[in-house]
């Protein structure tokens, strides 16, 4: 099952990092679905960061930078996926 959880507003190309602005909370060890124009991809949440601060926890209404093992472009959708 996928919930949406965020969009991306930002990327950061050189450091493959993306800027989502999420609309449910999101936490470390969560699994990601981002559905791109150019394809979708699966990755686990291993690091967040708010203000260059590392976060375990991120909120809905928090932009949290996440390092993307894909590119992705602004509008991108993020799916939390559960079991």
């Amino acid at each position: 099952m996928e919930t949406e959880t965020g969009k991306v507003v930002h990327y950061f190309d050189k450091i493959g990092v993306a800027v989502i602005k999420l609309n449910r909370d999101l936490k470390i060890g969560d699994k990601i679905r981002i559905e791109s124009k150019t394809g979708d991809f699966i990755q686990s949440v291993i690091s967040m960061e708010v203000k260059h601060e590392f976060i375990e926890n991120a909120k809905a209404d928090d932009e949290v930078g996440m390092k993307v093992d894909e590119k992705v472009k602004e509008g991108d959708i993020v799916y939390l996926l559960s079991e």
